[in-house]
């Protein structure tokens, strides 16, 4: 299996633990009843999945798209920073309005 499909499903799988825990957490604290909404309702076990799913889905895709950035190289050059030599060869140039309009 390719390197680059390897380290998509590692940190798909990264995602969608990560969004496990997080719906659990949710569960657990009981954030806007969700724990009881589930536990006396007769889809109560659907609406969890469907909670790990689309949870899962987004984080997994934060996730990876994390991942992918922080394999970057760093920029070596000075491109952010105005040497003394650099500003001398800022010149001004005239712009001329046309108001024929």
């Amino acid at each position: 299996m390719p390197k680059l499909v390897r380290f998509y499903i590692r940190h798909t799988i990264i995602g969608f633990l990560i969004a496990a825990a997080f719906v659990a957490a949710l569960l657990w604290f009981n954030v806007a009843n969700l724990w009881h909404l589930v536990t006396h309702s007769d889809v109560g076990l659907l609406a969890t999945f469907l909670l790990v799913m689309f949870h899962g889905i987004v984080f997994s895709g934060v996730q990876f798209g994390i991942s992918i950035m922080r394999l970057a190289e760093k920029d070596d050059d000075d491109r952010g920073t105005r040497s003394p030599e650099r500003a001398e060869a800022l010149v001004p140039i005239p712009v001329h309005r046309d108001d024929r309009r």
